[in-house]
C-alpha cells in the first residue's frame, strides 16, 4: 500500500500536508449513533464515553471502534536554554531517565504495561542539545524538519490509538515560549516551576521567555518558525507525530504541557489539526489549564500529575478502553430482554 506522504524535506512540504488533511469518517460515526441508543442504559449516562466511542468510530474510519493495539511514543530532547538557569536538574538527568525507560524502570512503563500498550523512546540527539534560543533560533529548518520526520516516520499505521508525551530537561521553557508566541497573553501567565523552579529562578524563567519571544518574533511567520526557533527536537517530533497519526487515521491522546505546545505551533498553521486528538489529562503546570481552553480541547482526566514522558496519556488509554468495551461488549435492549423507555 503506498504510503499517505513521503518525508517533508522543508516546511512547504508539511504546510503542503497540513491543507490536505483527510476529515472524520461520517458513516462510521453515524453507526457509533445509532447503536448507542440501543444498549442497555439511560441515554447519555455513561456521560464522555459515549462521546468517546463515537469519535474513535470516525477517527479510525470503522465501526465498530476498536482498542485493541495502542501505542505510546515518548520522544527525549535536549535544550540549550537550560544554560539560563531555567531548570531545577542539568540536563543529564534526560540521558539518564531515557535508560531508565529503556531498563523499564519509570512511570511510563508501568502504564503502557497497564494499558497494554506498545511503548516506543526515541532518542533526539541527546549528546547534541538545541541552541540556546535566549540567543539565536533553537534550530535551523533543516534540523526541525529532520526532528519533525523522525515523529511522523514513529507512528504505526497499525495503531488503533497513539499517546503521545516527551521527556527534556528545560523543556517545559520551550514550551512556555512557543505558546507565548502561539497564542498571546503575557510570560507569566504560560510559564510555570517545570521541574521545580520558584522565587528568583521562577523569575528569570519569566524573563527567558519573554526575552527571546521578542527576540525572533519578527522572524516566526507561522507555527512551524515558531517551533523552529523556541521548540526543541522532541517538540517538533511531538508535532510530526500527530500530522502522521492525522494522515494514518490513528487517533491520539495528547499528554501534558510540552506535548500541547507542539500541537499549538501546528495549530498556529491549520486550527482543524488537532481535531483527532484527545487530551489525557490536565498537568498541574499552570499554563496547561489555558492552553487546552485556547486549544479547546477537554482533559480526560485530572489527577494532579506532572511528570510528562506520556504518563497521564497513557493511563487515559484506559478511559478509551472502557468506552469500546461499552459501545461493543453491552447488550441492546432486544438483546437483553430489557424494556425500553416508552
Amino acid at each position: 500500500m503506498t504510503p499517505p506522504f513521503s518525508r517533508p524535506r522543508n516546511f512547504d512540504d508539511i504546510r503542503s500536508l497540513l491543507t490536505r488533511l483527510p476529515t472524520v469518517d461520517l458513516t462510521a460515526q453515524a453507526a457509533a449513533a445509532a447503536r448507542e441508543p440501543q444498549l442497555t442504559k439511560p441515554p447519555g449516562s455513561l456521560g464522555r464515553l459515549e462521546d468517546i466511542a463515537s469519535w474513535l468510530s470516525g477517527w479510525q474510519g470503522r465501526h465498530p471502534p476498536t482498542l485493541d493495539r495502542p501505542g505510546v511514543l515518548v520522544f527525549a530532547g535536549n535544550h540549550g536554554v537550560t544554560a539560563q538557569g531555567v531548570s531545577a536538574f542539568p540536563s543529564e538527568v534526560t540521558v539518564q531517565m531515557v535508560a531508565n525507560f529503556a531498563a523499564g524502570g519509570a512511570a511510563i512503563n508501568q502504564l503502557s504495561d497497564v494499558a497494554g500498550a506498545d511503548l516506543s523512546v526515541i532518542d533526539m540527539d541527546l549528546d547534541r542539545p538545541t541552541e540556546d534560543f535566549s540567543q539565536r533560533p533553537a534550530m535551523s529548518e533543516r534540523e526541525c524538519v529532520n526532528a519533525f520526520g523522525t515523529g511522523m516516520e514513529a507512528v504505526d499505521p497499525k495503531w488503533d490509538a497513539v499517546a503521545l508525551g516527551e521527556m527534556g530537561i528545560g523543556n517545559t521553557t520551550s514550551a512556555a515560549a512557543i505558546v507565548h508566541a502561539a497564542c498571546g497573553r503575557a510570560a507569566a501567565d504560560w510559564v510555570g516551576p517545570g521541574t521545580g523552579v520558584a522565587d528568583a529562578a521562577l523569575d528569570r524563567k519569566i524573563g527567558v521567555v519573554a526575552e527571546s519571544v521578542e527576540r525572533h518574533r519578527a522572524a516566526m511567520t507561522d507555527g512551524l518558525e515558531i517551533l523552529r526557533h523556541l521548540g526543541g527536537r522532541e517538540l517538533a517530533a511531538l508535532a510530526g507525530a500527530i500530522l502522521a497519526a492525522r494522515l494514518h487515521r490513528v487517533p491520539v491522546v495528547l499528554d501534558g504541557y510540552v506535548t500541547a505546545a507542539a500541537a499549538a505551533a501546528l495549530h498556529a498553521v491549520n486550527s482543524t489539526v488537532l481535531d483527532h486528538c484527545l487530551t489525557g489529562h490536565v498537568s498541574a503546570e499552570p499554563g496547561h489549564t489555558l492552553l487546552l481552553d485556547y486549544l479547546g480541547q477537554k482533559p480526560l482526566v485530572n489527577l494532579g500529575m506532572r511528570l510528562g514522558e506520556a504518563s497521564g496519556a497513557a493511563l487515559a488509554l484506559n478511559v478509551l478502553k472502557a468506552a469500546v468495551a461499552c459501545h461493543t461488549g453491552m447488550s441492546t435492549f432486544a438483546e437483553a430482554g430489557v424494556s425500553d423507555k416508552d
